[in-house]
């Protein structure tokens, strides 16, 4: 293995004034992070020469041979192609020692994002963890994360001002019946913070023009891969990034200058069509992988072959707070954010 990758430095390029890194993303419900679609977000970048990405895909549609006009993650995954996957993660292949990819575990992120705003304590998430997935149960447990989701959530349909009564009045029936348990004071903390969640909601609706969403991963994952990328060294660093919505020019400025006050040196985050630069493409079947792989373990249907050929790319400061798959994905649990992004 490539040593940086032991030591969670970025690989690369020493001599070069500014890194560029080509990212993408895989697995976003926006701020439906309970009710969506996939239990993971991943956001990836890579350090290839365009050159080199070009034939790492010229090499990918030799060997999948698919009629596709644009690859995706899910060609890879296909069974029948088992060997182009591994060719593609393992040692020798286009992408080892020169990539990175940023985990969410959205369940937690929620919480963690709750801890947040109600108690100014992200480092109350880890408790409400254990909380949610031990003590209330399936059924609760759900119904608690999604009116957090809710509570936390930019738009809340037609009416918006519910979010707040409907959580409160949740969390007081989820700590009767959990009064007798270590649930109670977990949840009892959270129930000091309806004064916070008020203003929170309010700021929502009074706030800036360029709305940051608390519970986007996106924004987030991204001054992530800066930092891991700029390293602590704070080499300059110049992302290319897939097209996205969520990344409107306010967002972008937002990015930047968050990154710059914790001492990423991130010079530039610009916007290209995936379909035209080859690197943000590998980038996409990287994000995809990582969000398969890593979903299928927290859910207790993981490969082992394919996460432990993923373990080598994952980001350490990847926000999951699941111990069962901490371990095989070399994570810490709970990993709790150390930036306060709202």
């Amino acid at each position: 293995m490539d040593p940086h990758q032991d030591s969670g430095a970025p690989p690369g390029d020493d001599d070069a004034a500014v890194r560029e890194i080509a990212c993408d993303e895989s697995g976003s419900d926006g701020e439906n992070l309970t009710g969506g679609n996939t239990d993971v977000f991943a956001h990836a970048g890579v350090q290839v020469p365009v050159a080199d990405a070009a034939r790492a895909l010229r090499e990918i549609r030799d060997r999948i041979r698919s009629p596709a006009t644009e690859y995706k993650a899910t060609h890879l995954l296909r069974e029948k192609h088992r060997t182009v996957l591994e060719w593609f993660l393992a040692p020798g292949g286009p992408v080892h020692g020169a990539a990175r990819v940023h985990l969410t575990e959205k369940s937690f992120f929620v919480l963690d994002r709750l801890a947040g705003v109600l108690v100014d304590d992200r480092g109350a998430a880890a408790e409400l963890y254990r909380t949610v997935r031990k003590a209330l149960g399936a059924e609760d447990g759900q119904r608690f994360m999604s009116v957090a989701n809710r509570l936390l959530r930019t738009r809340n349909g037609a009416e918006p001002g519910s979010s707040v009564p409907l959580f409160f009045e949740t969390l007081d029936g989820l700590r009767r019946a959990c009064a007798d348990t270590d649930a109670g004071s977990a949840l009892g903390r959270l129930a000091a913070g309806r004064g916070r969640a008020e203003a929170y909601r309010a700021g929502l609706l009074d706030g800036p023009a360029v709305r940051i969403p608390v519970l986007n991963p996106l924004l987030p994952a991204i001054v992530a891969t800066a930092a891991y990328w700029s390293g602590p060294e704070r080499r300059p660093v110049r992302l290319v990034h897939d097209r996205q919505n969520l990344l409107t020019p306010g967002r972008i400025a937002w990015i930047e200058e968050t990154a710059r006050r914790s001492g990423v040196a991130l010079t530039e985050l610009r916007l290209v069509v995936a379909r035209d630069d080859p690197r943000v493409q590998l980038a996409d079947f990287l994000a995809g992988i990582a969000r398969k792989a890593a979903g299928d373990a927290l859910r207790g249907d993981g490969d082992p072959g394919l996460v432990a050929l993923l373990r080598p790319y994952v980001d350490p400061a990847s926000l999951w707070g699941d111990g069962g798959t901490a371990d095989a994905l070399g994570l810490s649990a709970p990993n709790s954010s150390s930036r306060a992004w709202n």
